[in-house]
């Protein structure tokens, strides 16, 4: 499945069809592919890459909007690590999005330091994502005691059930802090948890023509487009969930 999901992968499994299949093909057919080949190689490069990436991010504003009263609770969402934490000071383990968020959200709880600072992440290994996000918070300056951690959450769904279990529960306002292409998903996620999130965007990945280079492949352009469709999939996805937990 994830071979179907990487425009790289799609390409190359469209190639082999064509090669194999041609000449017993409709006219149809190897127009339709020839289309999706073509669409595949823009994917790979920054040109199709951000195409896809501003049908996300355009649906998040620039500018930071929230109604009074404001939220008095910051949650930060973990963006995830690029290996197994030695242990909980390992920051090195953390991927770049959780990063980029974490410093965005702690910016924001300054603003307002007697607010409650959460941290939403478990992961696949011992040492939990909102373990290591929740040290460097600290280091950061956030008291340990401002600090609720949630470490059994997988994804970006559970994230939001699983905050809203927390004991004592924690507002249904709340200041909601993450990368511009995750946050639709977030929001579909936490309203359907019954929270009123207010955003706040830690950073977006969005870029404009830069020359050249921008119309030719490039591995960023594919890791791009691949996050990019994983988020429109799962946008498609949550909305779902959504959806049934509205019927039952």
């Amino acid at each position: 499945m994830h071979l179907l999901l990487s425009p790289l992968g799609l390409g190359i499994l469209l190639a082999l069809v064509m090669l194999i299949a041609w000449r017993r093909m409709p006219r149809w057919l190897r127009a339709m592919l020839i289309v999706l080949e073509v669409m595949a190689l823009v994917a790979c490069c920054p040109v199709g890459a951000n195409a896809l990436v501003w049908l996300i991010e355009s649906r998040v504003p620039h500018t930071e909007t929230c109604a009074t009263p404001l939220p008095a609770t910051v949650v930060v969402l973990s963006g995830g690590l690029e290996g197994p934490p030695r242990n909980a000071d390992d920051f090195a383990s953390l991927d770049p999005d959780s990063v980029q968020r974490m410093l965005a959200a702690v910016a924001l709880w300054k603003r307002m330091p007697s607010a409650t600072f959460v941290i939403a992440g478990g992961g696949p290994f011992e040492v939990k994502e909102s373990e290591v996000l929740s040290h460097l918070a600290e280091q950061l300056g956030v008291p340990a005691a401002s600090i609720v951690r949630e470490g059994e959450s997988q994804t970006t769904w559970e994230n939001a059930q699983q905050l809203r279990t927390l004991q004592p529960p924690l507002p249904d306002r709340i200041w909601l802090v993450s990368s511009a292409i995750h946050l639709p998903r977030a929001l579909t996620s936490f309203r359907a948890a019954g929270f009123d999130p207010c955003i706040h965007v830690s950073d977006r990945d969005y870029l404009s023509l830069q020359g050249i280079g921008y119309f030719l492949p490039q591995s960023s352009a594919l890791r791009k487009s691949e996050m990019a469709i994983h988020e429109l999939l799962g946008q498609a996805l949550y909305a779902f969930y959504g959806r049934g937990d509205k019927a039952s």
